[in-house]
């Protein structure tokens, strides 16, 4: 039981951390990571195979 209690602690630590721009940064937000907006991408001819289906 102290094992999954831990294991609960850290999973929550980590959320906490990965989130601190989110939380504690006025109108923070997720990086868009999406291979639509990486400049390099693009570059590179790269596309999303969901912008082939979706954009026709």
């Amino acid at each position: 039981m102290k094992l999954v209690l831990v294991i609960i602690a850290l999973v929550g630590i980590a959320v906490m951390l990965l989130g601190v721009r989110i939380f504690f940064v006025k109108g923070g937000k997720f990086p868009n990571t999406h291979i639509h907006s990486n400049k390099h991408m693009k570059e590179r001819g790269i596309t999303c195979a969901q912008d082939k289906e979706f954009y026709k």
